[in-house]
């Protein structure tokens, strides 16, 4: 049943640039506003009766849309909520795909529930976080699901999935591997540590908070991770000065310790590595290495402030393209192409690009 006043909401040929934080894009053939789960049958529907695929928009944060548009119907969630699981036991909340993450975030710091704390300032929606288990400071997402409700868009059956059937990964999950386009998130359920003690385990957190006698609290925590990732321009507040970007636009390479090895002797053969300097890196999952994608963007030439036409690499950091007005989206494509073979061709690694690309054709990802 759907509920009183929620009718459907589809328009045509919708622009999509004022969606997201790059501001380029062309237009989708419709665009359905979902405010509530009971919406999206009648969507799907409306979508198999015009052969329209369909794509789940967030907030917009993690997306290059092309400059031709999606000649599909783009499902923009506006489910709204916040509830707690269990009245006795605050820490389990659960949280409606549509509400902001960072105002998420806000909330649970206001509460004294940590364990998403380092995980302030990050753009875009709930419902979208899980789809690439977003992480930053030493902590992700993953860590603290314990459900998330989806609709299976091939049975339209509403399933709850456990954070281990999420089949969470760096950067990745089900959403957006195995199960791409057959679930739709509809609600993320949390489990959070009443007054618990923010975990400390980044060099920058570790570096900003040198010194201090005393441990700092949740709230302490946030407010130094956003101003740690304003200093880089991955903050999106809208005051003067901000830049278009979508935030980290190349993963972080996770490999064997044996291919880090191949890398970083081949980055000391060309030079960019001195006799005396090693690869810095990072221990990852499954005895790996994680290798900073900046340090190998900048030592193959594209330093902070580097431009190709309208778009560039941000005076901040070195992994946010921005947009420095009137770009299109083929100019993003073009430099991250640019930079994607150089690196390759200096050190032998693959950057794979962050974003999901819509609406471009295979070869251009």
């Amino acid at each position: 049943m759907k509920k009183p006043g929620a009718a459907l909401s589809i328009r045509e040929n919708v622009p999509l640039a004022p969606y997201t934080t790059l501001g380029v894009g062309g237009a989708a053939r419709f665009l359905a506003s979902i405010r509530h789960e009971d919406q999206i049958p009648e969507a799907l529907e409306f979508a198999r009766a015009r052969a329209c695929p369909v794509f789940v928009f967030g907030g917009g944060s993690n997306i290059l849309v092309s400059d031709a548009g999606y000649p599909g119907m783009v499902f923009r969630m506006e489910i709204r909520g916040i509830w707690p699981l269990d009245e006795e036991n605050g820490e389990f909340i659960s949280v409606a795909a549509g509400e902001m993450w960072d105002g998420f975030v806000q909330r649970c710091v206001d509460q004294n529930l940590a364990g998403v704390e380092c995980l302030s300032g990050i753009p875009g929606t709930v419902g979208a976080a899980p789809v690439q288990n977003i992480g930053a400071y030493g902590q992700e997402i993953s860590d603290v699901i314990v459900s998330i409700r989806v609709l299976d868009r091939e049975t339209c059956a509403i399933q709850e999935l456990s954070g281990r059937e999420c089949g969470f990964n760096y950067r990745e999950s089900i959403f957006n591997s195995t199960g791409r386009d057959r679930y739709i998130i509809l609600k993320v359920a949390f489990s959070l540590r009443p007054f618990g003690r923010p975990r400390i385990r980044y060099t920058d957190l570790e570096e900003y908070f040198r010194g201090r006698s005393k441990a700092p609290n949740i709230g302490e925590v946030r407010r130094a991770v956003v101003k740690i990732r304003e200093s880089k321009g991955m903050v999106l507040n809208g005051t003067e000065g901000d830049i278009k970007s979508a935030g980290s636009f190349f993963k972080n390479p996770i490999l064997e310790p044996g291919e880090a090895g191949k890398i970083e002797n081949s980055a000391r053969d060309r030079g960019h590595l001195a006799s005396t300097e090693n690869l810095p890196r990072l221990a990852a999952p499954g005895d790996r290495v994680k290798l900073p994608a900046a340090w190998f963007v900048e030592r193959a030439g594209f330093q902070k402030g580097y431009t190709l036409g309208n778009v560039g690499v941000s005076s901040r950091h070195p992994l946010a393209l921005v947009n420095n007005g009137g770009a299109q989206a083929r100019e993003f494509i073009d430099l991250m192409h640019r930079i994607r073979e150089k690196v390759q061709s200096e050190f032998g690694l693959a950057l794979v690009p962050e974003p999901t690309l819509l609406g471009f054709l295979e070869h251009d990802g």
